[in-house]
């Protein structure tokens, strides 16, 4: 019943979500125009402001929309240079360029947080974490290795997914985990020994690095995450304006 439950609440949340991102691609609100306050779109939906926050922030994901605390969401319009969902999970940007996504988990331990996981997580001394590595494939070739520090309620959730499962930031969203904002630093690092065994590449060879840190609407930490990828696989890119900056994400080949 419970799990009933959840599908009905999640497909309600992404049928309020589709017609707004219908109303707002198709002009409804103008450019830079603000949707209705949470609590008249729950009237005009019918449903709780939980759902229509969740609908909000699949929205946002999809770079469709913008807030600041205290203030109604404004329309960005559809133009963007990559979702959010698509810089912050591997499988939703690997299929919106034609390709198939892979996942191996490799370990899943939990353990007491260090210093720095406690600082990123915002965590009390003491409190466990799950810890996740993970061999990422694009169309059945190895290009990243995937570190993850769970959250002690993200990591119970991760920790029941299949060992297979290609995505973990979907089933995460189902079970009403929302990835919001995230904070991304970007530099090289040398290949440690689970590098080079899961790439095929020499230890100590130089691997492009993504670190995130990923956060709820609340501002609550949900992952604190490095990716390694092998050089000549994915650049990163970012566009500045008046208007916004953007970072994204794409595939390259090695010169």
């Amino acid at each position: 019943m419970a799990l009933d439950q959840d599908r009905a609440a999640g497909s309600l949340y992404r049928k309020v979500a589709a017609d707004l991102r219908e109303a707002i691609t198709s002009g409804s609100f103008g450019e830079a125009g603000r949707l209705p306050a949470e609590g008249a779109l729950a009237e005009q939906y019918g449903v709780s402001r939980g759902t229509v926050r969740q609908a909000l922030a699949l929205l946002r994901a999809d770079g469709l929309v913008t807030s600041r605390r205290g203030t109604r969401r404004v329309v960005l319009g559809s133009a963007r240079v990559q979702s959010f969902s698509e810089l912050l999970s591997f499988t939703h940007w690997a299929r919106s360029m034609g390709e198939e996504p892979g996942g191996r988990l490799e370990s899943l331990v939990r353990r007491p947080a260090d210093a720095a996981e406690r600082e990123q997580l915002r965590l009390e001394p003491g409190t466990e974490v799950y810890v996740t590595l993970r061999l990422r494939t694009l169309s059945g070739t190895p290009v990243m290795v995937e570190r993850t520090v769970y959250p002690p309620r993200v990591g119970e959730l991760v920790a029941r997914l299949p060992a297979d499962v290609v995505s973990h930031t979907e089933p995460l969203r189902e079970h009403g985990i929302l990835f919001s904002d995230a904070d991304h630093t970007i530099d090289v690092v040398a290949a440690n020994a689970d590098d080079a065994r899961l790439l095929s590449c020499r230890r100590g060879s130089p691997l492009l690095r993504e670190k995130r840190r990923t956060t709820d609407p609340t501002g609550t930490p949900v992952e604190w995450s490095q990716d390694r990828y092998l050089p000549g696989t994915v650049a990163f890119s970012i566009h500045n304006s008046l208007a916004s900056s953007a970072l994204s994400r794409h595939a390259r080949d090695e010169d």
